[in-house]
C-alpha cells in the first residue's frame, strides 16, 4: 500500500469515526426521548488503489425488531379494548351496588317482599299498608335510578366514541403527512430515521384506538389497514372517521343500519377516494377504544337495560296479569276454547302442544298487535316459545285464517269457537292428522281496576299508564320501562287499595287475600324471561321467581366485571413484556453507547496517530530526495 493510499484510508476512517461519533452524540442525548429507537452507522469498506481500502459512511439503521414491534401494536389494540371494558363494567357494578347494601335493587325488592309479608301477618294493618307502599315506591326509584345510571354511562361511551376518533383521525393523519416527508428519501438517511421514528410513534398511538395491520412499501410508505382490510392511511393520503353525536341517549336509543331510525351517533370512515363506510354496519374495526366503545354502547349496556326492563316488566305483569285457563274441548280432534274479550294489546293466549312425531313439547304465544306496522313478529331460531302477533279484535275468522297460515307446519287448527260459546271465542285443536296434540291454552289479561274482586292490580304502572307489553311499529312497552314505572298512583293516595280487593261486598277487615297473592307472584310463582336478557336461549329461556330472576341479573354483572377486570390486568402484563422486549433492542443503551465511545475515541486516536506517521513518513521522503 503506498502512502498516499494509507493516507486516504486513514482519513476515510477520521471520517467514519466522526459519523460514528455523531450517531453516539445523538443516541445518548435521546436516550430519554418517547419514541426513539437506537441507531447504528451503516459502512462498508471501498477498495482504494491496488491494496486496501477506505471506509465509507451510508447512513444509519434503526435498531428495532419489526415483529416484536407488530405484536406490541396488536397487544396495545387489545389493552385499549380491555381497559375500557374494564372501566365502564366497574362503573356499571357500582350502579347496581354492593350485594346487601343500601340503595340496591337486591335490598329495595327484599325490603317490599318482607313488606308485603309483614302486611299479611298484620292482617292487614293500616300502618303495614303504609310501609308496604313505601316499599313499593322505592322499588319503583330504585329501578329509575339504575336505568339513569345505565344510559349515562352509555352516554358517556357516546362522547367517548367521538373524542377517540379525533385522536384515531389526528395519528391517521399525522402518519400521512410523515409519509409525505419521507417521499424520497432513502430509508437509511438520518433524517429519515427521525421521521420514521416519528411516524411509528403516530401508529403507534393510532393502534390504541383501532387495530391496525402496517405494510411498507419499497418507497418507505407506510401503508396502514385495520384487519378487516379498511385503509386507514396509504402514501399521503388519509382516511378520517366522522361522527355525528345524537347528544345523551335513552333506553329508546338503539343503533339501527337504518341512519333514519338509528337513535346513537353514527360513526362512518371516509376513505381516501371519497366514499364513506359506516363502521359499525360493517364491523369495520375489531379491537382498540373504538370497538369497546362501539361494543359498549351498542350491546353490553343495551342489554344491561334490557336486564332491569325485563324485572319492572315482570314484577308489574306478575300483580296485574290474571291468566285464565282454555276450556276444554273433547274433540275429536281435542283441544281448548279461549276467550280473547278484554284483552289488551300486548297480552297473549299461551299454547302447549305436543309433536307427536318426535314427541317434542312446543310453546306458541299468541301476541294481541293492533299496530299492523309492527308484523310479522321477528323470533329467533328454534325460539321457544314461538310468538305470532295478530289483532285479536280482528273477528274470529280473520284471526283463525291469519293462524292457520303462520301456523300451518305445526298441524294446529284455529277456529271460531261454536254456539253457544261467545264471539270472541278461540278454539285451538289438532288438525286431524294425529301429529300434534294440543295440551294446554290458556289466556292472560291485564287486570285495570283495584277493586274488581280478584287479587290481581296494576300495582306498578308505566308513569301511570297500564303495562300490557304493548309491542308497536317503535317497539315494545317494555323498553325503558325500569326508567318509567311507577307505584299506581291511586294506591299512593289509598294504601288500603293492597287489602281490599272488592267493593261489593266490601272485603272484610283482616283479609290478607291480595297480600298472601303479592307476595306468593314476587316470591315463589315461577316465570319465564327473554333470552334478550343474556339469560337462557331462545329455546331455552330462563325460567324462575322474580327474586332468582334478579340475582341471576346481578351474578351476571359481578362475573363480567371480575372477567373484564382480569382480562385488562392480563393484558397489561402482555403489553409491558412486549414493551420491554422492544425496549431491550430499540431503546438506548447508555452503557453501550460508552462502550462505543471507547472504542471510537481508540479509533480515532489510531487513525490520527496513522496520518501521523504517514505525514512523518512523507516528510522523510521529501527531504530525502531534496
Amino acid at each position: 500500500m503506498g502512502l498516499s493510499s494509507a493516507l486516504a484510508s486513514a482519513m476515510s476512517g477520521l471520517r467514519a469515526n466522526q459519523a460514528a461519533l455523531s450517531i453516539v452524540s445523538s443516541n445518548v442525548a435521546n436516550s430519554q426521548t418517547p419514541g426513539y429507537v437506537a441507531q447504528t452507522p451503516n459502512q462498508i469498506a471501498v477498495t482504494t488503489g491496488d491494496f486496501g481500502s477506505t471506509v465509507m459512511t451510508t447512513g444509519v439503521s434503526r435498531d428495532l425488531d419489526a415483529y416484536v414491534l407488530g405484536q406490541l401494536r396488536t397487544e396495545t389494540g387489545g389493552g385499549g379494548y380491555a381497559d375500557q371494558m374494564a372501566n365502564i363494567l366497574k362503573q356499571l357494578q357500582n350502579v347496581y351496588g354492593n350485594p346487601g347494601g343500601t340503595g340496591t335493587l337486591e335490598t329495595a325488592l327484599s325490603n317490599f317482599t318482607s313488606s308485603l309479608q309483614a302486611l299479611s301477618t298484620s292482617a292487614g294493618a293500616q300502618s303495614a299498608q303504609t310501609v308496604a307502599v313505601a316499599a313499593a315506591q322505592s322499588l319503583a326509584q330504585q329501578l329509575n335510578v339504575t336505568t339513569k345510571g345505565i344510559q349515562s354511562l352509555r352516554s358517556n361511551v357516546e362522547q367517548d366514541l367521538g373524542a377517540s376518533a379525533q385522536q384515531a383521525n389526528v395519528a391517521m393523519q399525522q402518519i400521512a403527512n410523515i409519509n409525505i416527508r419521507l417521499q424520497g428519501l432513502n430509508a437509511s438517511d438520518p433524517s429519515a430515521a427521525t421521521l420514521m421514528d416519528q411516524r411509528d410513534q403516530a401508529i403507534n398511538t393510532l393502534s390504541k384506538y383501532v387495530d391496525v395491520r402496517v405494510v411498507t412499501d419499497g418507497s418507505n410508505q407506510a401503508n396502514v389497514f385495520t384487519n378487516t382490510g379498511i385503509q386507514l392511511v396509504g402514501a399521503g393520503l388519509a382516511s378520517q372517521f366522522t361522527f355525528a353525536s345524537t347528544g345523551a341517549l335513552t333506553a329508546n336509543s338503539v343503533y339501527d343500519t337504518d341512519p333514519a331510525k338509528s337513535g346513537v351517533g353514527a360513526l362512518n370512515i371516509k376513505l381516501p377516494n371519497g366514499s364513506s363506510v359506516d363502521v359499525v354496519a360493517n364491523n369495520v374495526v375489531s379491537s382498540g377504544q373504538i370497538a369497546a366503545d362501539i361494543k359498549l354502547r351498542d350491546q353490553t349496556l343495551v342489554q344491561a337495560q334490557t336486564q332491569v326492563d325485563q324485572l319492572a316488566a315482570a314484577m308489574a305483569s306478575a300483580l296485574s296479569d290474571r291468566t285464565t285457563a282454555g276450556t276444554t274441548v273433547a274433540g275429536p280432534p281435542a283441544g281448548f276454547d279461549v276467550d280473547l274479550a278484554g284483552a289488551a294489546p300486548g297480552n297473549t293466549i299461551n299454547i302447549s302442544y305436543t309433536d307427536t312425531t318426535t314427541n317434542t313439547q312446543r310453546q306458541i304465544t299468541l301476541v294481541n298487535v293492533t299496530d299492523p306496522a309492527a308484523l310479522p313478529l321477528q323470533n329467533a331460531t328454534n325460539a321457544n316459545p314461538v310468538r305470532i302477533g295478530v289483532n285479536f279484535a280482528g273477528g274470529m275468522s280473520a284471526i283463525a285464517s291469519t293462524l292457520n297460515t303462520a301456523l300451518s307446519g305445526a298441524h294446529l287448527s284455529f277456529s271460531a269457537a261454536p254456539a253457544p260459546a261467545t264471539a270472541t271465542t278461540l278454539r285451538v285443536t289438532g288438525d286431524g292428522t294425529g301429529l300434534a296434540k294440543v295440551n294446554s291454552a290458556s289466556s292472560s289479561k291485564t287486570v285495570s281496576g283495584l277493586t274488581s274482586g280478584i287479587p290481581q292490580l296494576p300495582l306498578f304502572t308505566d308513569g301511570g299508564a297500564l303495562y300490557t307489553g304493548e309491542i308497536t311499529s317503535s317497539g315494545s312497552q317494555m323498553t325503558g320501562l325500569a326508567g318509567r314505572i311507577a307505584v299506581n298512583a291511586s294506591v299512593l293516595s289509598d294504601p288500603t287499595k293492597l287489602s281490599v280487593y272488592n267493593t261489593s261486598p266490601v272485603t272484610p277487615a283482616g283479609d290478607t287475600t291480595r297480600s298472601d297473592f303479592l307476595y306468593t307472584q314476587l316470591v315463589t310463582s315461577v316465570f319465564s324471561y327473554s333470552p334478550q336478557t343474556g339469560l337462557g336461549s331462545s329455546s331455552q329461556p330462563f325460567s324462575g321467581t322474580v327474586s332468582n330472576y334478579l340475582q341471576q341479573v346481578l351474578s351476571i354483572q359481578s362475573n363480567s366485571s371480575t372477567q373484564a377486570t382480569n382480562l385488562q390486568q392480563g393484558q397489561s402484563v402482555v403489553v409491558s413484556t412486549l414493551q420491554a422486549k422492544f425496549n431491550s433492542t430499540s431503546s438506548v443503551s447508555l452503557d453501550q453507547e460508552m462502550s462505543s465511545l471507547i472504542q471510537l475515541q481508540n479509533a480515532y486516536a489510531a487513525n490520527a496517530h496513522l496520518m501521523s506517521v504517514v505525514q512523518n513518513m512523507m516528510t522523510t521522503l521529501l527531504q530525502a530526495q531534496g
